[in-house]
């Protein structure tokens, strides 16, 4: 197992994961973690989104898991949904104030505040999920969506750019390394992918691993996210949960 000090994209039952809160802390105390986060899907999902009435009962949850686990910090955080062209995420400016850090994605079953809109968006990555193929001008868009999220919101990471509709990486990097965002590479998905890797190199921006855990036995989990980092000859020193040695 890679060695990480933190892992800050993990699910729970809240939204889709199949552990709770007290399983994650548990796992993540087991792999050497000295930071946990917990960051369900956004509420803007219509299949498994976490409800904002559950943060309280959330932040209990956490608290009852530090005490077991002193050694171990928890941190609730959330996983974004990007779908809206007014760079708006599923979660307000306001409730983003609720949680301690905002990982922001892409995923299908969001509609956001143009529904048909989405629907075609959403449509064109299932399509290229079954053949490969991905137009100029919905690359663009599909950039274009990430970039504003980035621009209006003050968003800590970046998940798994590219892992179902395709963007250029680029454009990503460059304004994360402006808003000091950091890219994720995901263990569960394939993206970042090798070559994204040593494109998004070229700009100075940080990365991160992140497992995407929905059980609790993959928490800490970023073997195969690292394996990519290496075959894209990625200066590790610039993955900022790698312990160094």
């Amino acid at each position: 197992m890679a060695d990480i000090s933190c892992d800050l994209h993990t699910h729970t039952t809240y939204s889709h994961g199949k552990g709770s809160i007290e399983m994650n802390a548990a796992a993540a105390e087991e792999a050497g973690l000295s930071l946990l986060g917990i960051a369900d899907h956004g509420p803007g999902h219509v299949g498994y989104g976490f409800k904002m009435s559950d943060i309280e009962s959330m932040r209990a949850d956490i608290s009852a898991s530090s005490d077991k686990h002193p050694g171990l910090s928890i941190k609730l955080g959330v996983e974004a949904n990007i779908i809206n062209r007014s760079g708006h995420l599923d979660v307000s400016a306001e409730e983003q104030k609720l949680f301690d850090f905002i990982i922001a994605g892409y995923h299908f079953g969001v509609f956001g505040e143009e529904p048909l809109r989405a629907a075609f968006v959403h449509a064109g990555g299932f399509m290229y999920g079954v053949t490969g193929r991905c137009t100029a001008s919905a690359r663009n868009r599909n950039t274009d969506l990430i970039i504003r999220a980035l621009e209006e919101n003050d968003i800590d990471i970046i998940s798994h750019p590219g892992a179902k509709n395709p963007v250029d990486i680029r454009e990503v990097a460059a304004c994360c390394a402006r808003r000091g965002t950091f890219l994720e590479i995901n263990n569960k998905h394939g993206a970042l992918t090798v070559e994204d890797i040593r494109l998004a190199a070229e700009y100075e921006v940080s990365f991160i691993l992140g497992s995407d855990a929905h059980r609790p036995q993959d928490v800490g989990v970023v073997d195969k996210a690292l394996e990519r980092a290496r075959a894209a000859g990625l200066d590790l020193s610039r993955i900022v949960n790698l312990k160094q040695t």
